[in-house]
């Protein structure tokens, strides 16, 4: 399922959600569409709190750029776009802890680093307004 993710700095955003890898994570983030947030950066990710509580499933200990994962103890959306201050190296993405990973984003994730911390963030399918 495709989704928008957007930010007065950003502008609108493609992301695809896909179910394989933790599906009910996923059913849990499409059920409560739409939503909003505010943004926090942790190193190249952004991340915010959103409306569902989801257990872990099928965690990740390390992403790639572009990768969104949710992030359970925090409930929240993370994006992924470069190395976090846990990645160990340049080519390292890595969440703080470990994300249910959910989807990504379709084009170039760089885009996410124009996101400033404490912006409001919102997440809607795509097609909806």
């Amino acid at each position: 399922m495709r989704i928008v993710i957007e930010a007065e700095s950003i502008g609108e955003v493609e992301a695809e959600l896909l179910a394989e890898r933790a599906p009910r994570t996923v059913a849990a983030i499409v059920a409560a569409l739409p939503f909003e947030g505010i943004a926090r950066r942790w190193g190249e990710e952004v991340y915010f709190e959103i409306p569902v509580e989801a257990e872990a499933e099928n965690t990740v200990e390390v992403v790639e750029a572009g990768d969104l994962g949710y992030w359970p103890p925090g409930r929240a959306l993370c994006i992924f776009f470069g190395p976090t201050p846990a990645s160990r190296n340049p080519d390292d993405i890595r969440p703080a802890s470990p994300v249910n990973p959910v989807g990504r984003v379709i084009g170039d994730p760089k885009v996410f680093s124009a996101v400033r911390d404490g912006e409001r963030i919102f997440v809607r399918s795509a097609g909806t307004r």
